[in-house]
């Protein structure tokens, strides 16, 4: 069942991914008619936000866009911060709406960066469970339910961290078209163009979101489904 799962999944993430990147090149075909490129337009939305602490880098790949509250960084991948297009402004811009986020302390930012510790060790104990249990399984010495329940827990913050991860992937992309249209560094067909490209970026957080609340079901029917 699982392994079902796991294919019905990876086939809808491929697809929908393999759509992002078909978005994104077409897109990219597009001059920007304001020719700003996305380094410009993020430095651009960061003053008008006030925001003078945060550096707009480029790094290598593609589709490596994220914002790092950490360090405070915007960081593009370099179609996006040479890009002078629809596209490039569009991932420039929702990055830069992470920054903002954080500047302004926005709630499920906030929940999500504290949950990042736990998540990565969640993580670490699920893969342990699993990779044992193909070595001897339950050979560890545990009782059976006590290995249901570390599975589960783990899972269920693993799961918790995509569901709160979407209101801070969409918030920022509102951010960003409120602030490209309102600032009119893009025509309404360019408009267009980075609504659609960030909704399909949306949609792989949504899968992921989907895909891990379906197998944390399938956990909880397995260890603890057929109880009397």
């Amino acid at each position: 069942m699982i392994i079902l799962i796991v294919i019905v999944f990876a086939i809808l993430g491929f697809v929908v991914s393999s759509k992002l990147k078909s978005k994104f090149k077409l897109y990219s075909q597009t001059p920007l008619q304001a020719n700003l490129s996305g380094e410009e337009i993020a430095k651009l939305m960061l003053a008008d936000h006030n925001i003078h602490d945060v550096r707009v880098t480029c790094v290598e790949g593609q589709l490596t866009d994220h914002y790092n509250p950490a360090d405070k960084t915007v960081n593009l991948s370099p179609d996006v911060f040479y890009g002078r297009n629809a596209a490039a402004t569009a991932v420039s811009a929702h990055e830069c709406g992470h920054a903002v986020q954080h500047a302004t302390a926005y709630s499920w930012l906030t929940m999500r960066s504290a949950m990042v510790p736990i998540q990565n060790i969640s993580s670490k104990v699920l893969n342990f469970v699993l990779i044992a249990s193909l070595f001897g399984g339950f050979a560890l010495g545990l009782p059976y339910e006590f290995i249901g329940y570390l599975v589960v827990g783990s899972y269920s913050v693993m799961t918790l961290f995509t569901l709160v991860t979407l209101p801070v992937e969409f918030d920022a992309s509102n951010r960003a078209l409120a602030w490209v249209k309102t600032r009119n560094v893009v025509t309404p067909s360019e408009y267009e163009m980075s609504k659609d490209a960030l909704n399909w970026a949306a949609r792989t957080y949504l899968v992921a979101a989907m895909a891990s609340l379906v197998t944390l079901a399938y956990y909880i029917f397995v260890f603890f489904g057929n109880r009397d």
